[in-house]
């Protein structure tokens, strides 16, 4: 059974948690986060982009020159692909990049992602993520203090506006709901910071 520390917001070590195995001690299926990961960034592609076929540009209609005799190629359009102003072959249209992905492998992903990041000393636990008020500077010496990586992902127990408009503006900070974690997220920060309430809301949820 996976055991972690418990630090409070200065960093000082005060006790510590016993993680369930079936959640924080797999042997991680890298293959299930690529494909999770791959599906969630198809997902974020708005896909909108769009070029005109020839029988949309403006103009053509009327055939160039008479089809025989001339001594050149037959031509129909002026608009046809390879002309001058003439329409796109091929381009890409409007359409959705996004496909599904199995119930049961997106779980495996997830508990992958966070049997890793344990696995490799990434996986801060606090005991309480509070602060009193809307301050910059006091989130920027917490996560000094508890992590000190380049890339954090802090995870709080739930909705809190104070911790999230703290940490906006901090580069590389991105805060996140427990519930609303994903394997991207896990996947592109350097460590996790995560209350301690969320931890047992993360093992209610997926135990």
């Amino acid at each position: 059974m996976p055991q972690v520390s418990v630090l409070n917001t200065t960093g000082k070590k005060v006790g510590t948690m016993d993680l369930n195995d079936d959640i924080f001690g797999i042997v991680p299926n890298m293959s299930a986060v690529h494909l999770v990961v791959v599906n969630y960034l198809a997902n974020q592609r708005q896909g909108t982009q769009s070029t005109k076929t020839r029988s949309e540009v403006s103009g053509g209609g009327k055939k160039p020159w008479r089809q025989k005799g001339t001594g050149r190629a037959r031509q129909g359009s002026t608009r046809a692909p390879q002309w001058t102003h003439g329409g796109i072959a091929f381009g890409p249209k409007p359409r959705s990049y996004g496909f599904s992905i199995n119930k049961k492998v997106r779980k495996l992903a997830m508990l992958s992602a966070l049997s890793d990041k344990v696995a490799n000393d990434e996986f801060v636990v606090v005991d309480e993520l509070k602060l009193k008020e809307i301050k910059t500077k006091e989130m920027a010496k917490v996560l000094d203090a508890v992590s000190g990586a380049k890339k954090t992902l802090v995870v709080t127990d739930g909705v809190d506006d104070i911790i999230y408009k703290s940490a906006r503006n901090i580069k590389g900070v991105k805060v996140s709901p427990v519930n609303a974690i994903n394997v991207y997220d896990l996947v592109n920060c350097n460590k996790v910071v995560i209350a301690k309430a969320a931890v047992e809301k993360l093992e209610e949820v997926y135990a």
